[in-house]
C-alpha cells in the first residue's frame, strides 16, 4: 500500500506538535528550554529530509509502522500517566478520610436517642447526597435473616449501637421503608450462618444454624432504623467493618423474615468502617485479645480504600463513648447516600430458613470479603 509523503509528513508533524501541547498541559511540569527547542526544530529538519530520501513503498511503509509504534508507546505513557494521577487523587481522598478523627464531641446521644435526634445536629448528613461507592457483598451473606433490632444474642464484646440513615441521592430525601441488613463477623473473626473454610471450624456444621450479628430492619420516616451488636472484630485480610445490603422490594413473611431478598437485587452494598484508634483501643481489650488472625489495618485495606477513594465520599462512622472506658460501649452513626433506582446482583452463601440455615452450591465464595 502507497502513502502520501507530504500528507503523512504534516500528520506526524501535526501529531509531534499535539504531543508537545498535551504534554506542555500537565500541570507542574517544566516548560522546554532553548535548547530543548532547538533540538526540536534540528529533528523536524531531519525528519523532512528523511522523508525525502524515502525512495520505496517498503521504507515508507516501514517507517509508518515505527510511528504507529512510537504513537502508541507515548498513548499507553500518556494513558500510564492519567492512570497515575487518578491514582493519586484516590490515594489524597482516602488519607484524607483516615486522617480524619470520628469521634464526636455530641453530648445528647444515648443508646434510646431517637433518629431525629441523632441525624438532626450530624455532619455526615451533610454529605448524604454523595452516592456511596458500591463494592463486594462478600463471600457470608445470607439471606432470609431475621427482621430485629438487636442482633447481639449471647456474643461478647464491646457494644455497638449503630445508626443508619439512607438518602435518596436524586432527591436529597430519605428513604422510608426500605429494607436493609447488617452482618459482621464475631470477636474472633467468625461469621455466623456459613460453613466455610477460614470462617473458624470449617468440620462445624452447626454454624450454619447460627445467627449471631445478622439482622434486617426497616427504614423510618427519617430513613433511618438502629441495630445493637457488638464491635466486629477482624480476620486475616481485612481491616474490621460490617456488611450492609439494602433493598426495596423485599417483603416480610409471617414468620419475620424477608421475602425476596435474593432476587430482586439491591440498591446498595457496602461496608462501613472505624477509626484506626478505636479499633485499636478496643483490639486490647477481652475477648478481642482472643482473636489470634492477623490484624490489617485501616491503611492497609483494599476494599476501605475503594469506598473512601472518591470525592466526598467517607465510608467511616461518626461515634461517640458512651462511658469513660472504651468497654462500656459505643454508639455511632452513619448517612448513607443511594440510588434508589439501581440494582445491583446478590448472592448469597446460604439462607436462613424455618428448619434453620441452608448452604448455597452456587454461593458468593470468592467475591471478596
Amino acid at each position: 500500500m502507497l502513502f502520501n509523503t507530504h500528507l503523512l509528513l504534516r500528520w506526524l508533524l501535526l501529531a509531534a506538535a499535539t504531543t508537545v501541547a498535551i504534554v506542555a498541559a500537565h500541570p507542574g511540569e517544566a516548560p522546554p528550554t532553548k535548547a530543548e527547542i532547538a533540538a526540536g526544530r534540528l529533528y523536524k529538519r531531519s525528519a523532512q529530509a528523511q522523508y525525502r530520501r524515502c525512495g520505496s513503498s517498503l521504507q515508507r511503509r516501514q517507517t509508518f509502522e515505527a510511528q504507529q509504534r512510537r504513537r502508541q508507546l507515548l498513548l499507553d505513557q500518556l494513558r500510564t500517566h492519567r492512570t497515575l494521577l487518578h491514582r493519586r487523587a484516590d490515594t489524597d481522598y482516602v488519607s484524607e478520610v483516615l486522617n480524619t478523627t470520628h469521634l464526636s464531641n455530641r453530648t445528647d446521644l444515648t443508646p434510646n436517642s431517637t433518629t431525629s435526634t441523632v441525624f438532626s445536629n450530624s455532619s455526615s448528613s451533610s454529605d448524604a447526597c454523595v452516592l456511596q461507592p458500591e463494592v463486594t457483598i462478600g463471600p457470608y451473606w445470607v439471606s432470609g435473616e431475621l427482621v430485629r433490632s438487636d442482633v447481639s444474642e449471647d456474643q461478647a464484646g464491646v457494644p455497638l449501637y449503630l445508626d443508619t440513615q439512607f438518602v435518596d441521592v436524586k432527591t436529597c430525601d430519605p428513604v422510608r421503608g426500605m429494607w436493609w441488613e447488617i452482618w459482621s463477623c464475631n470477636s474472633t473473626g467468625v461469621y455466623s450462618g456459613v460453613q466455610a473454610s477460614g470462617n473458624g471450624d470449617a468440620e462445624d456444621g452447626g454454624n450454619l444454624n447460627a445467627t449471631f450479628l445478622r439482622g434486617v430492619q426497616q427504614t423510618d420516616d427519617n430513613g433511618a432504623s438502629q441495630f445493637q451488636t457488638i464491635f466486629p472484630g477482624h480476620y486475616t485480610g481485612r481491616t474490621t467493618h460490617i456488611h450492609v445490603v439494602a433493598h426495596v422490594n423485599a417483603t416480610l413473611l409471617p414468620n419475620n423474615t424477608l421475602a425476596n431478598s435474593d432476587s430482586t437485587g439491591a440498591v446498595h452494598i457496602g461496608q462501613l468502617f472505624f477509626d484506626q484508634h478505636l479499633i485499636t483501643q478496643i483490639e486490647a481489650t477481652p475477648p478481642y485479645t482472643n482473636n489470634t488472625q492477623e490484624l490489617t489495618t485501616n491503611e492497609e485495606d483494599g476494599i476501605l480504600g475503594e469506598e473512601a477513594g472518591v470525592e466526598g465520599s467517607d465510608p467511616m462512622v461518626e461515634y461517640v463513648l458512651l462511658g469513660d472506658r472504651v468497654e462500656d460501649g459505643v454508639f455511632a452513626w452513619a448517612t448513607i447516600g443511594v440510588d434508589v433506582d439501581a440494582r445491583y446482583d446478590t448472592t448469597a452463601a446460604s439462607r436462613w430458613t424455618e428448619e434453620g440455615g441452608i448452604a448455597n452450591e452456587d454461593g458468593a465464595f470468592g467475591q471478596g470479603l
